[in-house]
C-alpha cells in the first residue's frame, strides 16, 4: 500500500485585499494548492495577475496596508496565518527562501555581494563563522558566477543583470531552505547561464526541495515544474499536469498564452494577433504615433560604431576589457540584434552609443555626425533623438516621480496654454503601450514589473526619437503583453522609421524583432549577419551553443537539464 505524500505546502482559498476601509482591491481570490518536497508548482499569467503577492503572502512579505485570509495556509504543518515578526525572521531565508526578479533593488548597494550572501549564512548559523567565507565563493561558483573570489568584493552596480541575478540566486540558496520561491529568476539570463540555472534548480529539486516557480517563459517552466497553474485576474483558472496543460490547454486563457510565444509564429506576423486573425488583440494603433517620418526602405545610415573598445579597473587592479573593437552599422528602419551571454559586452556597448561611457578607442557616429568624441554640452540638443529602453526600469526612474511626470519629463519644457496639450500626449502614449489612465498618478514602486517596462518604453517613444537602444526591453513582462509591446516596437519602426539596436537574451524574440545580428562574447563579435544566416547557419561554435541551449516549450522536459540539444536545422523552434 503506497502511502500519500504529505504536502510540504498547503494554501487553501487564499484572499488577499489591498487598501483602506472605502477602496478595496482584491488581488487574489479563492487560491488553492499544494506543493510537496521534491516537485516544482509553476505559477503562470500575465502582470498583475497575482502571481507575485500569492508568492510573497507565502513569506508574510504582502505589506502592512494588506488583508490577507485563507482556510489553511501551512508550511511543514506550521500555520502561516499566526505567524509573529519574530518567527518570520527565523523562517525567511531557513525554511523557505525568496529568489525574486528585481534583483538590483534587492541586493543592498552598500556591500559587496559576497557580504549579503555571508548575512543569510551568518543568521541562521548553518555553516560556522571560519568557514562563511569559503562558503559564499562555493554559493557564487554553483551559481555559475565566473571569477567568484573576484565577483563576491564587487557592489551590486558593478555587476551586469545577469551576474546581479546569479548573486542573488546564491544568496537565496545558502541557508538551504526547505521551499525555494523563485519569482522569474532567470529573467536577466543569457540561454547558456539559463540552462545552468535551470540544472541548479532542478538538483536542488532533485535532493528533495519544493520550489514554486514563477514564471512568464513558458519553456522554463516546460523543463523544470510538474504542475502547472495559471492566474488570471487573481484566480487560477486552470491547472494540472505540466505537459498536458502545455500540449493540450482547456481554458481560453491558456491557449492565448501559448500562442504568444515568438517561437510559434513566422517572423513578420504578429505575435499579439487572436487565433486566424492578422489583427492585434490591443486596439491601440501605431498611427497615433509622430505624423511626419514614414519608414522608407533603404534609408541612410543612422549610427555608425567603429572599432569600440572599453576596459574596466578591476577590484584587484588589473583591468578588463569589456568592448574589444566593436563595429557595426544602422540604417533608417533596421533592427540589429544583439546576442551574447551576461557579461559579453552588450550592455557597455549599448552605454558607449549613448554616450554615457567614452570609449577607449574607436568612434560613435549618430545620423553621419560625430557623437562620441563630442562634449556632453554639445551632444544635449541632439540627446533626444537618441532613446534608451532599459532593462530595469525602477532603477531608471526617480522613485519621487509619478508616471506623469516620468513621460512629461521626456517631452520636454512647455508653456502653460501646452499643458492640455502636454497631458493628452501622455494619456496617449500610456494608451498605446497598453496602461489605464489611472497609472499616470503613481510611482514606480507601486507598479508590476511589467507596468514599469512599459512606462519605460512610453518614455522612450515620447520624443519621437530615430534611434531606440533597447536592452532586454522585454524580459520582465509575461508572453501575452510581451507579444502586444513587440508588435507596438515593430509598429514604431514601421510608422517612424526608427532604428532600433535590439539587445536580448531570448532568441525568440531576437528572431522575430531583428533584420540583422551581432553575436557577442568576451567583448569581441564572433559572428554577424542576416537573422537568417545566423539562425538556419551558425558558424561559430558560440552561435552554434546558443541555439543548442533553447529551452523549448516543446521539448521532452530533461530532470539533468544539460542544455545538450540537437542544433537546429530550417527554421528553428525557439
Amino acid at each position: 500500500m503506497t502511502i500519500p505524500e504529505i504536502p510540504l505546502l498547503r494554501v487553501e482559498d487564499l484572499e488577499i485585499d489591498f487598501g483602506g476601509p472605502r477602496e478595496r482591491v482584491r488581488a487574489v481570490q479563492g487560491v488553492s494548492f499544494s506543493l510537496e518536497a521534491g516537485r516544482c508548482l509553476a505559477v503562470v499569467g500575465e502582470s498583475g495577475s497575482g502571481k507575485s503577492v500569492t508568492a510573497r503572502c507565502l513569506l508574510g512579505l504582502v505589506g502592512s496596508g494588506a488583508s490577507v485570509r485563507a482556510s489553511r495556509l501551512e508550511l511543514d504543518g506550521e500555520d502561516l496565518l499566526t505567524v509573529g515578526e519574530r518567527r518570520w525572521r527565523q523562517i525567511r531565508g531557513r525554511r523557505i527562501a525568496l529568489m525574486s526578479q528585481d534583483a538590483l533593488s534587492s541586493l543592498d548597494p552598500l556591500r559587496p555581494v559576497g557580504a549579503e550572501i555571508a548575512e543569510a549564512l551568518r543568521a541562521h548559523r548553518t555553516v560556522d563563522r571560519a568557514r562563511v567565507p569559503g562558503r559564499v565563493i562555493e554559493l557564487l561558483r554553483q551559481s555559475t558566477v565566473p571569477d567568484p573570489e573576484v565577483r563576491a568584493r564587487q557592489y551590486p552596480h558593478q555587476l551586469s543583470g545577469g551576474l546581479r541575478q546569479r548573486a542573488l540566486i546564491a544568496s537565496a540558496m545558502a541557508a538551504d531552505p526547505a521551499l525555494l520561491v523563485a519569482d522569474e529568476p532567470t529573467t536577466a539570463l543569457d540561454v547558456i547561464v539559463q540552462a545552468q540555472i535551470l540544472e541548479l534548480l532542478a538538483a536542488k529539486k532533485a535532493a528533495g526541495t519544493a520550489l514554486l516557480l514563477i514564471s512568464h517563459d513558458l519553456a522554463v517552466v516546460a523543463h523544470l515544474a510538474d504542475q502547472i497553474a495559471v492566474m488570471h485576474r487573481g484566480r487560477i483558472v486552470e491547472s494540472g499536469p505540466a505537459q498536458t496543460l502545455l500540449q493540450a490547454p482547456s481554458h481560453p486563457y491558456t491557449r492565448q498564452l501559448l500562442a504568444a510565444v515568438p517561437a510559434t509564429h513566422a517572423k513578420g506576423t504578429r505575435l499579439s494577433a487572436a487565433p486566424g486573425s492578422s489583427e492585434p488583440i490591443s486596439p491601440n494603433s501605431a498611427a497615433k504615433i509622430g505624423s511626419g517620418r514614414i519608414r522608407q526602405e533603404g534609408g541612410g545610415t543612422v549610427l555608425t560604431a567603429a572599432h569600440l573598445t572599453k576596459s574596466f579597473a578591476e577590484p584587484d587592479g588589473r583591468r578588463r576589457t569589456a568592448v574589444n573593437d566593436v563595429s557595426f552599422t544602422l540604417i533608417k528602419g533596421e533592427t540589429l540584434g544583439m546576442l551574447g551571454e551576461s557579461g559579453s559586452g552588450k550592455s557597455t556597448t549599448a552605454q558607449l552609443v549613448l554616450g554615457l561611457l567614452h570609449p577607449d578607442a574607436g568612434e560613435v557616429r549618430l545620423l553621419g555626425r560625430p557623437w562620441s568624441d563630442r562634449p556632453e554640452a554639445a551632444r544635449r540638443p541632439d540627446r533626444s533623438r537618441i532613446q534608451l529602453i532599459p532593462q530595469d526600469p525602477l532603477g531608471a526612474f526617480d522613485p519621487r516621480y509619478t508616471v506623469r511626470r516620468i513621460i512629461g519629463e521626456a517631452l520636454g519644457a512647455s508653456s502653460r496654454r501646452d499643458v492640455r496639450r502636454r497631458a493628452d500626449r501622455i494619456g496617449e502614449l500610456l494608451d498605446l503601450v497598453g496602461l489605464e489612465p489611472g497609472i499616470a498618478d503613481r510611482r514606480g514602486r507601486q507598479l508590476s514589473g511589467g507596468q514599469r517596462q512599459r512606462v519605460a518604453i512610453a518614455r522612450a517613444i515620447a520624443p519621437d526619437p530615430d534611434l531606440l537602444i533597447c536592452d532586454e526591453p522585454v524580459s520582465a513582462l509575461d508572453v501575452s503583453i510581451q507579444a502586444q509591446i513587440l508588435d507596438l516596437l515593430a509598429d514604431v519602426r514601421d510608422r517612424l522609421g526608427v532604428s532600433m539596436l535590439f539587445i536580448s537574451h531570448d532568441l525568440g524574440v531576437i528572431y522575430h524583432t531583428s533584420d540583422r545580428v551581432l553575436v557577442m562574447k568576451d567583448g569581441s563579435v564572433v559572428e554577424s549577419g542576416t537573422v537568417s544566416d545566423i539562425f538556419h547557419h551558425p558558424q561559430h561554435p558560440y552561435t552554434r551553443a546558443l541555439l543548442a541551449a533553447v529551452a523549448r516549450v516543446g521539448d521532452t522536459p530533461d530532470p539533468a537539464l544539460t542544455g545538450h540539444r540537437a542544433e537546429p536545422s530550417s527554421r528553428p523552434t525557439l
